[in-house]
């Protein structure tokens, strides 16, 4: 494998392309309650100058009870084109604190065919600390756009897979949720949902991946990953509570260079919900 840097942009490198003609800048802010930050408000008051609100709350399947579904094709067309977003614009994707619900939008736009799209390391509250504009006025209104959607399917593994994954083992299991829900000592924060993990699934919370909301470098994801027991020249697929923080580690692999990956979409919402699937708790 061959480390690939380049969807991994810094303040810096954004600060000097900020006016360019088809750049699209892009809020993807979403927090846990716990996490004590609005990220609507957030937005309203302090953004990036230039960038477009994605609501991951909203932009989503209408049609699925599971929170964050993927969007329909058609669905997702749409809404990016009414922020202005073009499929051929050179992307940049960010939230607050720098590594948290950003990769799931990164991830997104890539499965429905943007092919220049990057993550802003460190997020937003980097991007302030180094002294780089922010925008407090009113955000602009967005001048709607065309963006040619195709889902790339191959990127994505449903219920049915990941039954199949579990029982064959044909892919290594890669869960973004912290620790303490993997081994279920702490409990889910929705109430339908069991505690524990997938059997045969390996602990890599994405809150090990960056330090201080940057990624770590290529040598520290690479430890990480072999050290939670993923061999990386096998296939994986990632999942998290709701398939936000999955993208993490997807970002993290493609990151590495590993490119045969898959996102499990419906994540631990759907498998602990289910009346057949099975449940491990403790350590693996």
């Amino acid at each position: 494998m061959t480390a690939n840097t380049q969807h991994l942009v810094s303040p810096q490198w954004l600060a000097e392309r900020i006016s360019t003609p088809n750049l699209s800048v892009v809020d993807a802010s979403w927090y846990l309650p716990a996490m004590g930050r609005d990220h609507a408000d957030e937005f309203a008051t302090r953004r990036i100058p230039g960038a477009v609100f994605f609501d991951q709350d909203r932009i989503v399947d209408p049609h699925s009870n599971l929170p964050h579904a993927l969007p329909p094709t058609e669905v997702f067309a749409r809404e990016v084109g009414a922020l202005g977003i073009s499929d051929t614009d050179t992307i940049v994707v960010y939230d607050g604190p720098g590594f948290f619900s950003a990769p799931r939008v990164w991830w997104l736009f890539r499965v429905f065919g943007a092919k220049n799209v990057h993550l802003l390391d460190g997020g937003f509250d980097n991007w302030e600390k180094t002294g780089f504009p922010v925008e407090t006025t009113a955000p602009a209104t967005s001048s709607p756009t065309a963006f040619n959607a195709h889902l790339d399917a191959a990127r994505l593994a449903s219920l049915a897979d990941m039954k199949r994954i579990v029982e064959t083992g044909e892919r290594q299991i890669a869960d973004a949720r912290p620790r303490g829900r993997f081994t279920a000592e702490v409990p889910e924060p929705r109430a339908d949902m069991r505690s524990g993990h997938m059997p045969g699934a390996h602990s890599l919370p994405i809150s090990s991946l960056a330090d201080g909301g940057k990624l770590k470098s290529v040598n520290e994801l690479q430890e990480l990953v072999e050290t939670a027991g993923i061999d990386l020249s096998k296939p994986i697929v990632t999942t998290c509570g709701s398939g936000v923080t999955a993208a993490g580690i997807s970002f993290a692999l493609t990151v590495l260079g590993h490119a045969d990956h898959k996102l499990f979409d419906g994540s631990w919402v759907e498998w602990s919900t289910q009346d057949d699937t099975a449940v491990v708790t403790g350590e693996p």
